[in-house]
Parts: C-alpha cells; sequence; structure tokens
C-alpha cells in the first residue's frame, strides 16, 4: 500500500489514479475530514485523517495500514505565506518533509518519492535539454523552488544517513483537468479555459506578458501521475532526482493551433516577442528507469482538457 500526501489535490489525484491502473492500494493523508469524491469511488483508496506537521498523527497511520511505499507531494508551506511568521512557516515546511521520512523509517518503507519543481533550474543558462546533473544556481526566484532545493539536499543526506530510498521528482510545468492554478507561471490552462468560456483570456496573474513564442516544457497531468507511479512503483532505479516531464518545449503557439482545432473561433491570440528561450527536461533517466513515455502530444492533451471542462467540471 502506498501512502500518497496530497493525495487528493491536481498532481496527487492523477497520481493515485495511475497508482490504481497499475493495481496499487493507496491511502490518502489528509489534514481535514473529507469524502472520497466521485471520479475515484471504486478505487482501491483510503483516506486517513492526519496533518503530516504532526508526527504522532502521522505514525498512528502506520499502525492502521501496511504501507511498503510512500509519495509526499503535499506541501507543507502556507500559501499565501505570513510575512509575520516567516521562520514559523519555513518550520512547517522542513518538519512536514522529516516527519514524512522519519514515519518512512519507522515503517521501513521501501521508496519515499518526495516532489520537487521545474523551478530548480531557474537560472541555467544555455538552451536546450536540462539534465539530472547540471549545477544548480543557489539563488531561487520564488519560495516553491527555494523550499525544493533545501528539500533536495536534505533528502540526499538523509538517503545516505539512514538508507533509505529517497527519490526526488522534479516536475515540469503541468496542466490539465482539475489544475487550480490557472496562469500562474504559464499561460496554457487559461488559453484552454477561455476557449471553453468563449472569453478572451485574463493572464494578469502572470509574473510577465505571455508571447506567442514563450516556450516550457509542458506536461499534461495524466502523464505526470503516471510517471510518478511508475517511479514509484519501479523494482530499482539507478539514480536519486528524476525529471518528470513530457521531454520537449511546447509554446504558446502550439498550444493556440491546438486549441483552434477544436473550438475554431477562440478568442486566444497572443503577440509576437518574448525572448524564445527553449529549454525542456531531459527524460532520459525516468525512460530508461521505467520505460515512461508520454502519452499526450499538444493536440490529444488539448482536447482531452476541453472534453472535461465541456463535461461540467470548473477546473
Amino acid at each position: 500500500m502506498i501512502l500518497v500526501t496530497g493525495g487528493l489535490g491536481f498532481i496527487g489525484s492523477h497520481t493515485v489514479r495511475a497508482l490504481g491502473d497499475l493495481g496499487e492500494e493507496c491511502v490518502l493523508v489528509q489534514r481535514r475530514a473529507v469524502e472520497l469524491p466521485a471520479d475515484l469511488a471504486g478505487a482501491r483508496v483510503a483516506v486517513e485523517q492526519a496533518d503530516i506537521r504532526d508526527l504522532t498523527a502521522l505514525r498512528d497511520v502506520g499502525t492502521r495500514n501496511k504501507i511498503t511505499g510512500i509519495v509526499h507531494l503535499a506541501g507543507s508551506m502556507p500559501w499565501p505565506p505570513s510575512p509575520e511568521r516567516p521562520i514559523d512557516a519555513a518550520r512547517q515546511a522542513i518538519g512536514g518533509l522529516l516527519n514524512v521520512l522519519q514515519a518512512a523509517r519507522d515503517w521501513d518503507v521501501e521508496r519515499v518519492g518526495v516532489a520537487s519543481t521545474i523551478g530548480v533550474y531557474a537560472g541555467v543558462t544555455g538552451e536546450g535539454a536540462l539534465g539530472e546533473d547540471l549545477p544548480l544556481p543557489m539563488t531561487s526566484p520564488h519560495l516553491i523552488p527555494t523550499f525544493k532545493k533545501i528539500g533536495e539536499l536534505l533528502n540526499d543526506h538523509l538517503a545516505d544517513a539512514t538508507g533509505l530510498d529517497i527519490v526526488n521528482y522534479r516536475i515540469s510545468a503541468t496542466w490539465g483537468p482539475g489544475d487550480p492554478h490557472g496562469p500562474l507561471f504559464f499561460a496554457a490552462p487559461e488559453l484552454v479555459h477561455a476557449a471553453v468560456r468563449g472569453t478572451e483570456p485574463d493572464l494578469s496573474p502572470l509574473p510577465a506578458p505571455a508571447y506567442a513564442e514563450d516556450a516550457i516544457d509542458l506536461c499534461y497531468v495524466r502523464d505526470t501521475g503516471r510517471a510518478i507511479a511508475l517511479l514509484t512503483l519501479a523494482d530499482r532505479l539507478n539514480h536519486r532526482t528524476y525529471n518528470v516531464a513530457s521531454g520537449r518545449a511546447t509554446d504558446n503557439a502550439e498550444i493556440i493551433a491546438a486549441i483552434r482545432k477544436v473550438v475554431p473561433d477562440a478568442r486566444i491570440d497572443l503577440p509576437t516577442g518574448g525572448t524564445g528561450q527553449r529549454n525542456h527536461l531531459d527524460t532520459t533517466r525516468i525512460h530508461q528507469d521505467t520505460g515512461y513515455q508520454p502519452a499526450y502530444d499538444t493536440e490529444r492533451a488539448v482536447a482531452d482538457y476541453i472534453a472535461w471542462l465541456r463535461a461540467g467540471h470548473e477546473r
């Protein structure tokens, strides 16, 4: 049985479905009591109420369930962070990770996978593939990659010190059904939503204006969940860090073209310009060790996302 923190979240819920498709039972830990959503009904999934910041409560989950592996996707950092209590917020974020690793050691689990982010590569210069062995800058432009870098360093140290099999998942720009973020870092989700609504996209939350040439490694969330599931259940992994990604750069112009194949009159044009930089995450490691390849190209992803929204879902 795999314990998934954040298992009812965006990436977490797709990971749970993918684990179920591979025949694995899951137990999800949530801070508040919740019912299993309808789309997970019938799956071999249990939900336990526990806060990962409470080590005693987390340990108790293992007394009621035989935990053989952990996928740690939950964020422990309060969001938005409180400017009045930054030290407490940092303590919670790091403490939640340490509690998960302590529980893993107590339960003698086979592997702990911990979510990291494409954001750790921010500041790396050059074009093309970004491999896991690239040296990373010590600075970060955002709170999330800051704590993910700290987590990766802790994980590497504790893997050596404890003998735990701890694996970092550097998750690329992920989008698709259930996305709660909208255009927080990239435009693609809002372009799809605007096409379905019949409105112009509201890209004001982006940190900078969006251009047709802007590109990033976009991974459809169904592929992201399957990739994490494959890493979780692999008999043997040869590395401690894996890129979870599509392995290619997708620009906004490609997204717009795919949307227009389904919604020809969508009002989603973007101006030309931008840096034109086209980096992507190298997926050689995950392919070699698990056989993973993305199943959703841009056109299939867009068509699936639009169909999902038109079926009456809110995000």
